[in-house]
């Protein structure tokens, strides 16, 4: 049975930064699918905003093109495709000047959601969002939308907020963060709080410790002017890692509503423990398999950006105190794989004896690639040898326990950007949310940045560190596999 499509009521979409990079990868792409997935109509109003001088026709091609290379389910219907672009048009406007603002409010209709959506440097945040409340766009209807990285520390990220808010109030604003998108990552409150099963055991006397891995096979790229000034601290753990932290940590919210969940979220983040120093590796890879190491890639030989960081933290409430959570994210690694594993403890008392050996269930969450849920279980090895113990999955790969029609889910920036529409903030970060993020990460870096030591090499290929893996050693632990 295929998944049911709710249409949105018509809207106007403004893209700034409509020729970009993002754009073209993603926004405009996550459009097109939920248009032909007939989530809107042809009365919607897309708009792409940017400095450069370009007619609509001209833009239309620049979009055509980045459908056929990054959505190329377009290339089979030109009827459907031709109508998505028709809804599109074009305005070259200034961030920071007069030039372009009236073209842009007189394509701008009364009564429809006015979405904006900032896909543009935080630098030019607040003037957009000036010139926006100036011309008289910023209406009840209208909401905006800001990519991360949403600040450098706590500090800028005040100042951001303190900007945004005189123009906006919080429930306008949408800090999109796409992990929350993903369907594995939606499932981890499904599970928790939709089966009685795992909730009575999702605490320190059953849990004895929960890994979080984000890895990717791929260095910096075309990132590397961004990169080497923000590090994987900044551009995965503050964000990314942190909202999966949350959303396992967290107490069951009152009710499944955008400020109820992030209000547990936040009592998450306050009650992180400041990390010690000898709880957090950071690392930079290293030249391998015919690729450049990441000085090279960044045209920096002195960096000492990392490209890989791990962290031991503890969450100091009554549901986890004793219980670690251990973190790792990096570049260049054996594979491409995010997961959440949340190792139980050893049963009480074994009947069987040491030489059954041990076992544990583990829970694992799959969010690429792959999506699923696993289960270790413990069960007999079969054959006439005795009880011999061995341990199993019961596996819920969504492709195959859905079928290859219900697992092809939409994009993260599909859902996350309907929820803009529909104004519902529930996968969004709020403000206090992001200081609050920032307000742990910042003494880890400031430590880092204060001793002045180089990042820790490793291998392009490898799991990271040395380091990194005594992290978990030294506490009688195992980094699980990273594996595709």
């Amino acid at each position: 049975m295929a998944s049911r499509v709710i249409p949105v009521d018509p809207f106007d979409l403004v893209i700034f930064g409509g020729t970009g990079d993002l754009a073209r990868r993603k926004i405009l792409p996550a459009l097109y699918r939920r248009f032909v997935a007939g989530q809107f109509g042809a009365d919607t109003r897309l708009t792409g905003a940017a400095r450069g001088e370009m007619e609509t026709g001209a833009y239309r091609a620049l979009v055509r093109d980045a459908l056929m290379e990054f959505a190329p389910e377009a290339a089979a219907d030109t009827g459907t495709r031709d109508a998505f672009l028709d809804m599109l048009a074009y305005v070259a406007l200034d961030a920071r000047g007069e030039d372009g603002w009236e073209a842009l409010a007189a394509r701008m209709r009364s009564g429809p959601i006015r979405a904006f959506y900032f896909s543009v440097a935080p630098g030019l945040f607040g003037d957009l969002a000036h010139r926006l409340h100036r011309h008289g766009l910023t209406d009840e209807t209208a909401r905006i939308v800001v990519e991360k990285p949403f600040g450098h520390d706590l500090d800028s990220a005040r100042d951001l907020n303190r900007t945004l808010a005189r123009h906006f109030d919080e429930g306008r604003i949408y800090r999109i963060d796409h992990y929350l998108g993903k369907e594995t990552v939606q499932n981890l409150m499904a599970i928790r709080f939709g089966n009685v099963l795992f909730e009575p055991l999702w605490n320190s006397q059953y849990v004895d410790h929960i890994q979080i891995t984000v890895a990717e096979s791929v260095g910096v790229g075309g990132r590397a002017g961004y990169y080497d000034h923000a590090g994987a601290m900044r551009d995965m753990v503050q964000n990314h890692l942190m909202q999966l932290l949350c959303l396992i940590a967290m107490e069951p919210p009152a009710r499944f509503a955008p400020d109820a969940v992030r209000d547990e979220k936040l009592k998450v983040i306050r009650a992180l423990d400041p990390v010690a120093r000898d709880h957090a590796v950071r690392g930079q890879y290293e030249a391998g398999h015919d690729q450049p190491g990441y000085r090279a890639q960044v045209g920096n030989p002195d960096s000492r950006t990392e490209s890989f960081v791990a962290l031991k933290a503890h969450v100091s409430n009554w549901r986890w105190a004793g219980t670690p959570f251990y973190l790792r994210t990096g570049k260049r690694l054996r594979a491409r794989t995010s997961e959440i594993a949340v190792v139980f403890k050893d049963a009480p008392h074994s009947i069987f004896g040491a030489e059954a050996g041990r076992h544990r269930n583990i829970l694992t969450i799959r969010l690429q690639p792959n999506e699923g849920i696993e289960l270790g279980v413990t069960i007999k090895e079969p054959g006439p040898g005795g009880m011999r113990l061995i341990d199993v999955p019961l596996d819920m790969t969504f492709a195959e326990a859905l079928g290859p029609e219900e697992a092809d889910f939409p994009d993260a920036y599909e859902r996350l950007i309907m929820d803009v529409i529909r104004g519902n903030q529930t996968l969004f970060m709020r403000g206090d949310e992001v200081e609050a993020a920032w307000a742990w990460t910042d003494p880890i870096i400031a430590g880092w940045e204060t001793e002045g030591a180089a990042p820790l090499a490793y291998a392009t290929g490898s799991s990271g560190p040395e380091d990194a893996l005594m992290l978990m050693h030294r506490d009688g632990r195992r980094w699980r596999e990273i594996r595709p």
